[in-house]
């Protein structure tokens, strides 16, 4: 039987994380689902395999907390389950970045879904005629499985070095539609909240990251693969796993719907 894998995130404000946890373990557990579940004062961050039917219930029974009503799961299917074991962690940040100023759960960053960059890139620039720059918000080892072969690709080592590289390099972007770009939505969302905050304008996160992507319209202009943190190792442009991933660096081990 094969395997359903789900992604998502949301920026909310939690404030009862301990007892929110355990109910969730709780609740994986009597569903037998595997995976990690991330929660911080600012929100949500969850990766779990299943059986469709458990991954339903699991997320009814999610949307009957009104914080999490809206949220919605990208999907994908393994032969096996990509996870040892279950997971929820109590963390600082869902996704970390360092920039105390970034209140995510106060608005959400501009985007654009795929079909719309699909677009963008297919004619050269924007629906008003502006040149449109990618910007790849991973890892450099994540980047050499796959991106898109025009991206800005800063080679970082960790999210948290993101706002530096672009500190260093803004009038790259002067000018232009800069839209950011990650797994599944949540780090390009972060940064585009801080090019905000540093004054960047006509910027965009990728809705649902790169997963979404693939999945509505399948990998046009992308090259290679997709790497995600668990056993799959990466997704083609049809979500299906493609090779066995090394092991899982530092706070970036725990983000795969990042």
């Amino acid at each position: 039987m094969s395997t359903l894998n789900i992604s998502a995130y949301r920026f909310v404000s939690l404030d009862d994380l301990p007892t929110l946890r355990e109910r969730m373990l709780d609740r994986c557990h009597a569903l037998a689902l595997k995976g990690t579940i991330l929660l911080a004062p600012e929100g949500i961050n969850l990766f779990l395999a299943g059986s469709r039917e458990a991954i339903d219930t699991f997320m009814a029974w999610l949307h009957e907390d009104s914080r999490f009503a809206d949220l919605q799961a990208k999907e994908s299917i393994s032969d096996d389950v990509p996870f040892k074991r279950m997971r929820v962690r109590l963390k600082k940040e869902i996704i970390t970045l360092r920039q105390p100023t970034i209140r995510p759960e106060g608005g959400r960053a501009p985007s654009v879904d795929a079909a719309t960059l699909k677009r963008w890139l297919d004619q050269g620039h924007d629906d008003d005629g502006n040149d449109v720059v990618l910007l790849d918000t991973r890892n450099a080892y994540e980047t050499d499985v796959g991106m898109f072969p025009q991206a800005v690709d800063y080679r970082i080592a960790s999210f948290t070095e993101l706002p530096m590289a672009l500190a260093a390099d803004q009038a790259r972007y002067a000018g232009k539609t800069v839209v950011s770009y990650c797994t599944g939505g949540i780090r390009c969302e972060k940064a585009v909240l801080h090019m905000q905050d540093v004054g960047m304008n006509r910027v965009y996160q990728l809705e649902g990251g790169i997963l979404k992507y693939f999945e509505e319209v399948g990998g046009a202009h992308w090259q290679g693969d997709c790497f995600v943190f668990d056993e799959r190792g990466a997704v083609d442009k049809t979500l299906t796993p493609s090779f066995p991933s090394p092991p899982a660096q530092g706070d970036e081990a725990e983000a795969a719907s990042a």
